[in-house]
């Protein structure tokens, strides 16, 4: 008999050799037929594999993460098998599961969507058929004569660490070298559909061969999967490349470079409304604005660490011709540190707050860029506080405080989550007692908040624990922007210190915050949330003025001027066009308010009121325009 312990502490005895399947049917009926992954003592499990000893044991379902990953891993299996039946001469390379979907790379020349149905027919036979999904572990030399005409298993194998286990996945007369874990059984595997095939390069490198990335999703039941068509297919019309290339908000250029977006106009005014929102915040909150340089030595970051720990999302090392060594900030936080420690500080200093709309520069491959949301370089809307100990828990709920601020006034739910350091420590800076300060500090700061939360192992920053907030958008997707983290182990690399009432030299703690994250990222964001028809305090045009005669063109402008002074940000469209159509080109152009005039307006010094939506809100005199645009700007 084995011990088995269940998260809730309890335990119970099985024999030895029981699968978690058969625990879970132990259990109840109706969570034997809803689990669809294990994971025993802290290592994922497939539900058929024997336990081999004592062992704590989780069970996860549709609800959790891991089970919709592990379901969604074994439906690139099953398209998979379904490519290879179809097309033998296809070679699969690598095929994991995303957040909602799941994709294969495969070496096969002219797949395309008229080959849609055909491989979702195959995928539907090989479900019905309900082939068991069977873990098989082998040495490197039987996987080597089984993959040994696969140049792809070949290399994957390669990377593959001398001692790890090398396991291959069976269902009916196919297999795949992989590390699993997998659903019990094919036919487990209810709903499906495929979405879109891209080109990709083997290994991210483009000068490897070009594959076809096949991709597909699936679901516990067709319900599901037609609701989540149906919310793809409203994110297409709310795609924010979409939207800014309609709107005018931005420019993405192959000349330019991939994740390097240029912002026009209008774009830049919707940026600045964001900046000049959160820069008023700041300057009631006490923060000194500072600006530092786009690169700096390399010494600045090997001094912080980054160069080691984050090396690999850091841009390729510049040398000058005298044998210096440049890179491209990756952070802002080395140059504050540097600023705080070039004077002399007194706990009578402390807080001490800089803030800085800082660009800074990530290395992601070509084929994971994209829009606004993934890109190489991007604007933080940063601050670091320099504090001391006893101010650590006040300052930080005050940065919380903050960051819902901005959400708020957005609209925007969330949840939070609160990244630690993974057990093994192995991509963190720092001793382990300033990590143990900082992960105290914080939890203690969210407990007096009172806030709901998740805990995630392994999603601290490199040098302390952070709170992450999770936005919702209009349609229910997810997007990690604000964050505020507790550091002890940057001021400690630096040396830094302030000299305490007592006189003697005492270290400062650090908290870096970002309410929007990466101001790309949350315009983009912002662009679906909305649908482009952003609210009247962030709208690019705020105002259209609509003459609808050449006569009526010395009023227009005078209301233009008039608005332009109150600080609205306004358009007079003299065009020779019926008003009608300019109406509709001003909805097009999702712009909140049209202020048609005709000849009854410029008597009675008014407008004739539209709202977008093309609700008609009546004739209004100007200064009560004014006010009422006031009004609402503000809220």
């Amino acid at each position: 008999m084995i011990q088995v312990t269940f998260p809730d502490g309890n335990s119970r005895e099985f024999e030895n050799g029981v699968t978690p399947l058969e625990i879970a049917q132990s259990i109840g009926q109706r969570l034997g037929n809803a689990v669809l992954a294990a994971e025993v003592n802290g290592q994922m499990w497939d539900l058929t594999r024997p336990l081999e000893g004592d062992a704590a044991l989780r069970l996860f379902t549709w609800n959790d993460p891991q089970g919709r990953e592990v379901y969604r891993h074994s439906s690139t299996h099953l398209m998979a098998q379904a490519v290879k039946a179809l097309f033998p001469d296809a070679k699969l390379t690598v095929g994991p599961p995303l957040e909602d979907r799941f994709y294969y790379d495969i070496d096969l020349k002219g797949l395309s969507e008229s080959d849609f149905e055909a491989i979702e027919n195959k995928m539907g036979e090989f479900a019905t058929a309900d082939y068991a999904i069977e873990r098989e572990e082998v040495t490197r030399e039987r996987a080597q004569e089984l993959f040994a005409d696969d140049r792809y298993k070949l290399e994957v194998l390669g990377d593959i660490p001398e001692g790890a286990p090398i396991t291959i996945y069976r269902q009916g007369d196919w297999f795949d070298l992989c590390r699993g874990p997998h659903l019990p059984s094919t036919g487990r595997i209810k709903a499906f559909k495929l979405l879109s095939v891209a080109g990709a390069f083997w290994k991210g490198d483009a000068n490897n061969a070009q594959l076809a990335r096949l991709y597909g999703t699936s679901y516990p039941s067709q319900k599901e999967l037609d609701e989540h068509i149906k919310r793809m297919e409203e994110a297409r019309a709310r795609d924010h490349r979409k939207l800014g290339r309609e709107l005018g908000l931005f420019v993405l250029s192959p000349l330019v470079g991939a994740g390097l977006p240029l912002w026009t106009p209008k774009g830049t005014t919707l940026r600045f409304a964001l900046e000049s929102f959160i820069r008023g915040e700041l300057m009631k909150r006490g923060y000194q604005m500072v600006i530092t340089p786009h690169i700096a030595s390399t010494e600045l970051f090997k001094e912080s660490g980054h160069m080691i720990a984050y090396a690999d999302s850091m841009f390729p090392v510049m040398r000058s011709g005298d044998g210096d060594e440049f890179v491209l900030k990756p952070v802002n936080c080395p140059f504050h540190i540097t600023l705080y420690a070039s004077s002399p500080r007194s706990y009578r200093d402390l807080p001490l707050r800089l803030a800085e709309f800082g660009t800074v520069y990530r290395w992601e491959l070509s084929g994971e860029v994209g829009g606004l949301t993934r890109v190489r370089g991007f604007t933080q809307d940063d601050a670091h506080i320099f504090l001391r100990p006893d101010q650590l828990v006040e300052e930080f709920k005050s940065q919380v405080e903050l960051v819902l601020l901005v959400l708020g006034r957005l609209g925007l739910s969330y949840t939070a989550r609160v990244g630690l350091r993974s057990p093994d420590g192995s991509k963190y800076v720092g001793s382990e007692e300033a990590w143990e300060q900082s992960q105290n500090a914080l939890l203690e700061a969210v407990r007096e908040l009172g806030m709901e939360h998740t805990v995630a192992e392994g999603e601290a920053a490199i040098y302390g624990p952070k709170l992450d907030f999770i936005v919702s958008d209009a349609i229910g997707r997810q997007w990690q922007l604000g964050t505020v983290q507790v550091d002890y182990v940057l001021p400690e690399r630096f040396g830094l210190e302030y000299t305490g009432q007592d006189g003697k030299k005492h270290r400062p703690v650090m908290i870096h915050r970002a309410p929007f994250g990466s101001l790309e990222r949350f315009t983009g964001v912002l662009i679906e949330h909305f649908a482009g028809a952003f609210p009247l305090w962030l709208a690019p045009t705020q105002v259209q003025i609509l003459p609808i005669a050449d006569r009526h063109g010395d009023w227009a402008h005078e209301v233009a001027k008039r608005l332009t002074a109150e600080g609205f940000r306004v358009e007079v469209n003299g065009d020779n066009e019926k008003v009608g159509a300019k109406v509709a080109i001003a909805e097009t152009q999702k712009i909140p308010y049209m202020a048609v005039i005709g000849d009854k307006e410029v008597e009675a010094r008014s407008v004739a009121l539209r709202a977008r939506g093309r609700r008609d809100l009546g004739i209004i005199a100007l200064d009560a325009l004014v006010e009422q645009l006031k009004e609402e700007a503000a809220t």
